[in-house]
């Protein structure tokens, strides 16, 4: 009789899938927006640069006026003792924050808000930035780092300047140990095996037999010990098809 497959073993959360979560520094996320309603801008300072185990950009820790501190990503530029600005009037300086409706056009900015408040929740990371196109009456048009462009309220936040840690992904690994221990810190399971290398009492795709291959397309609704490959998959096959001529 063969083991549970990865998706049975991972839901009971064992120590082999479990993430070092206690490694952790904190969660990137804006002030609460109440601290800067009545206030055109407050002033912060740049308290320290810091690593996050299994972020691929390091962190910085902004202390402000008001006394409080916060933890966000960090663009490129900023230095620790750096003096920053949060709020609707603060200046249009790489590591200020502000609501997007405030920004000039053709700016690059990051760590933005999907709803006001709720502390940035795109383009967070390594390198990565989006830039304001233009303002209308429905909001703000930006465009993301996939190329798309999307409206986003302009009481939405975001950080001016473009995260730390460009070009993290063109370096190869080398060792298959340094891949293991970024995976680890992330809580990923590595190395990670095809189904189909596997013998056919150990997973659904598995079979010494190469040429029938099962199909891959499962239902949401399939038990764990089904659910592998494409779920709920409207179609097996490339999105964009040939047109006949």
């Amino acid at each position: 009789m063969g083991k549970r497959i990865r998706v049975q073993r991972r839901g009971r959360g064992s120590s082999t899938f479990r993430a070092s979560s206690h490694k952790r520094v904190a969660a990137v996320k804006y002030p609460p927006a109440s601290l800067t309603e009545n206030k055109g801008v407050v002033n912060g300072k740049v308290m320290a640069l810091v690593h996050d185990p299994g972020r691929g950009s390091p962190m910085v820790v902004v202390k402000l006026a008001t006394g409080d501190t916060y933890y966000s990503v960090v663009p490129e530029g900023v230095f620790e003792g750096q003096s920053t600005q949060i709020g609707k009037d603060a200046a249009v300086e790489i590591g200020n924050v502000l609501p997007i409706g405030k920004i000039p056009e053709g700016t690059m900015i990051c760590n933005i808000e999907l709803s006001p408040g709720d502390g940035g929740k795109m383009v967070r990371s390594s390198g990565a930035y989006a830039t304001i196109i233009s303002h209308t009456a429905e909001g703000t048009i930006i465009r993301l780092p996939s190329k798309h462009t999307r409206y986003v309220n302009d009481l939405c936040r975001a950080t001016v300047g473009v995260i730390s840690g460009a070009g993290r992904t063109e370096k190869p690994f080398l060792k298959a140990g340094a891949k293991f221990h970024l995976m680890k810190a992330k809580g990923h399971m590595y190395p990670r095996t095809r189904g189909i290398a596997m013998i056919a009492a150990c997973h659904p795709y598995g079979s010494s037999n190469k040429g029938g291959r099962k199909v891959t397309t499962v239902s949401r609704n399939a038990p764990p010990g089904k659910k592998v490959g494409l779920i709920a998959a409207r179609s097996a096959g490339s999105r964009t098809k040939r047109k006949r001529v």
